[in-house]
C-alpha cells in the first residue's frame, strides 16, 4: 500500500481537516459512513482539496484510536491507524473494512457513503429500508419471508392460487404441493406467516406469488416490471405492469413470442428449432430478475428487446459474495430465499439454483456470444443476451454430440467449444478464465473433448494449445479453416527445422518441441522422418542426440 494519499476524495477515500481538532463524534461518524459503503481510507490531517495540513497536537499519538473507535461503534468496528509523513507534515491514515452488516455509532446514528450526481462523495443517513436492503444483500435477513404490514388473507387471490397449482403441473414442480389444501400450501411455500395469536398474515412471498393486483399496488409499491421493444430507436412496445409473479411470467412470455422468430435446422430425421432468443434462457433470466431484485428499492424490472440484444435489468446489485468473476461457480446466494425456494418448488426456475448455467447454455449452444453482465453496478444487475445470427453448423455439432452422449454437454465443455469457435486456438489458462476455474479443471475439460474427437491438442505439455478437430472442420465443409488454424503443416515444420539448423548449426529434440510446439513423440517422429530423408544427420544417442544438416544440404 502506498504512503502517498490519493489526489482526491472518492467513494472509498475521505479527507478530514484536523487544524481545529476534529471531534471524536465527527471522526466516528465518518468511519461508520465508510464502513457502511465499501470501506476504504480516512486521511486525517488533509483538507477536502487534498492539501496536507497535518494533525492537531492532541492527535499526534494514534495508539488509542482503534480502541476508541471500537468502543463507540456497534457492532465494534476494527480499524487500523498509522502516521504518514506527507509534504513535511504528519497525517493519519485510518483503514476501514467494509462491514458485513450495518454499523452504527453507540449514539444510534446510522450513516452511509454515496456518490452525488457530480461524482463527489457525501455522507447521508441510512434509512430503515436501506438498512433492511443491506442486511438482505448480506444474507442476514430474508425480507421475502417477513409478514407484510397491513396485509390480510383477503389480499390473496384464489385465482392466482389456482394458477400456482397449474404452474406446478406445467413446469414439473414438486407434485406434493398439488395434494395440499390452501392453508397447507400457504405454509409449505411460506406464503403466510403464523402470528402469536394464531392468525395468518401474508408474507412478501405470498403477495408476490398469489396476491391481488390492487393489493400489490398498495402494499408492495416497489413491485413493477416493463416489457419494451425498441427497433432502430423507435418504440414498438412499451408497457408497465404490476401483476403477481406467475401471471407476470405468462404475460411477458406471451408478449415476447411475436418478436422471437425461429428457423429450423434439419439434423438427421429431426427438426431442431433455432429461435432468436432461447425460451429457456429467456424464462430463467426474467424469473431471476423478478426473484432476486431488491424489493426495498423503487424501480421496475425491465425486459427490453433491442436491435442486437435482449436486455434484462433489475434494481439491486449482486448480493455479497457474488461477483462477475465467480458468477459461474459460486454457490447460490438468493437475496430473497423464501421467494427463490417457492419458485424452485413450483418448477419455474432451476431446482439446483444454477440458473446462470441455463442462460449461458441457451446462447452458447447456438454459437452466439456469451451472456454479458458487464454493465452491472452496485444499484442494478444488467444482463445482455446477444441476438446475433445463430451458427447453424455449430448448433448441429452440439446436437449430434449430445445425442451421441445421450446427455447435455457440460457447461464447461460448451464454453470451451464456443471459445475455440471464436478464437480458433486456445490454451488451458485462457479457458480457465472463461469458465472461472483453475487451469487444472480447464485442462481436464479440454482433454475430455480431445478424447471425444472434438478437439485436437498441439505442442508439449507446458505450451500445449488446442484447436477444433479436423473432422469438425471437414463436417462443416471448411477444410481451409482447419489448415489455417492448425498453424504449421508437416512441410512447414521441416522448413522451420532446416532454417534453425542453418542458423545455429545443430538442433536438439527439445528445440524442435519448442520451435514447432510439438509433443515429445511428435518431435521425435519429425526428426526421424527428416533423418530418413537425408535432410538431417544424427550425432549421439538418445537424450544427448543432436541433429545437423545432411550431406548436400
Amino acid at each position: 500500500m502506498t504512503n502517498l494519499p490519493p489526489l482526491r476524495e472518492t467513494l472509498t477515500v475521505e479527507f478530514k481537516s484536523d487544524l481545529k481538532k476534529l471531534s471524536d463524534r465527527e471522526l466516528i461518524e465518518a468511519l461508520v459512513c465508510l464502513a457502511n459503503a465499501e470501506g476504504g481510507e480516512l486521511w486525517l490531517g488533509i483538507e477536502d482539496d487534498g492539501t496536507p495540513t497535518g494533525l492537531h497536537a492532541e492527535h499526534q499519538l494514534l495508539d488509542g484510536l482503534a480502541g476508541m473507535v471500537a468502543a463507540r461503534t456497534s457492532p465494534s468496528l476494527s480499524v487500523k491507524a498509522e502516521a504518514v509523513e506527507v509534504a513535511g507534515v504528519s497525517v493519519a491514515r485510518i483503514c476501514v473494512p467494509k462491514s458485513q452488516g450495518e454499523v452504527a455509532t453507540t449514539a444510534g446514528v446510522y450513516l452511509r457513503r454515496r456518490l452525488k450526481h457530480d461524482g463527489t462523495p457525501e455522507c447521508v443517513a441510512m434509512l430503515p429500508h436501506e438498512r433492511s436492503s443491506r442486511a438482505s444483500s448480506f444474507g442476514l435477513i430474508d425480507v421475502s419471508a417477513q409478514p407484510v404490514v397491513g396485509a390480510t388473507l383477503a389480499d390473496l387471490d384464489p385465482l392466482e392460487r389456482e394458477r400456482l397449482r397449474q404452474a406446478v403441473q406445467q413446469y414439473g414442480g414438486d407434485r406434493v404441493l398439488l395434494e395440499l389444501d390452501d392453508e397447507a400450501l400457504d405454509g409449505a411455500l411460506l406464503l403466510t406467516a403464523r402470528q402469536s395469536d394464531g392468525s395468518r398474515v401474508p408474507t412478501l412471498t405470498g403477495l408476490l406469488l398469489v396476491g391481488r393486483e390492487t393489493s400489490l399496488r398498495q402494499l408492495v409499491p416497489s413491485h413493477e416490471f416493463a416489457f419494451q421493444v425498441l427497433a432502430q430507436q423507435a418504440v414498438r412496445f412499451n408497457e408497465f405492469r404490476r401483476f403477481p409473479l406467475l401471471k407476470a411470467l405468462d404475460w411477458l412470455e406471451t408478449n415476447f413470442r411475436p418478436y422471437n422468430p425461429e428457423e429450423e435446422l434439419q439434423v438427421g430425421l429431426f427438426r431442431v428449432p433455432v429461435p432468436k432468443v432461447d425460451l429457456g434462457a429467456f424464462r430463467e433470466a426474467v424469473a431471476n430478475a423478478l426473484i432476486h431484485r431488491d424489493y426495498h428499492r423503487l424501480g421496475a424490472v425491465h425486459v427490453r428487446l433491442e436491435d442486437d440484444a435482449l436486455v434484462v435489468s433489475n434494481p439491486g446489485g449482486l448480493v455479497d459474495g457474488v461477483t462477475l468473476a465467480n458468477l459461474l461457480v459460486t454457490e447460490p446466494r438468493p437475496r430473497n430465499p423464501a421467494l427463490a425456494d417457492a419458485m424452485k418448488r413450483i418448477g419455474v426456475v432451476e431446482r439446483s439454483g444454477r440458473g446462470v448455467d441455463k442462460i449461458f447454455r441457451g446462447l452458447l449452444k447456438f454459437g452466439r456470444p456469451a451472456p454479458d453482465y458487464s454493465h452491472t453496478s452496485a444499484q442494478n444487475v444488467v444482463l445482455r443476451l446477444p441476438t446475433t445470427e445463430a451458427d447453424l453448423e455449430f448448433r448441429r455439432l452440439v446436437v449430434e454430440e449430445e445425442r451421441r452422449r445421450n446427455a447435455e454437454l457440460p457447461i464447461d465443455s460448451l464454453i470451451a467449444l464456443a471459445a475455440l469457435r471464436e478464437l480458433k486456438r486456445l490454451t488451458a489458462d485462457a479457458l480457465a478464465e472463461r469458465i472461472q476455474r483453475d487451469a487444472t479443471s480447464a485442462k481436464r475439460t479440454l482433454e475430455a473433448l480431445t478424447e471425444a474427437g472434438l478437439v485436437e491438442a498441439h505442442g508439449a505439455t507446458r505450451a500445449r494449445s488446442y484447436t477444433l478437430s479436423a473432422s469438425l472442420y471437414q463436417a462443416v465443409g471448411d477444410k481451409a479453416a482447419y489448415t489455417r488454424q492448425l498453424g504449421f503443416s508437416v512441410i512447414q515444420h521441416e522448413q522451420m527445422v532446416l532454417s534453425y539448423v542453418r542458423q545455429h548449426g545443430q538442433i536438439r529434440r527439445a528445440d524442435v518441441m519448442e520451435l514447432c510446439r510439438l509433443s515429445t513423440d511428435q518431435a521425435a517422429k519429425l526428426l526421424k522422418r527428416m533423418k530418413e530423408q537425408g535432410a538431417l544427420m544424427q550425432q549421439g544417442e538418445r537424450r544427448w542426440a543432436i541433429y545437423v544438416l545432411g550431406e548436400g544440404r
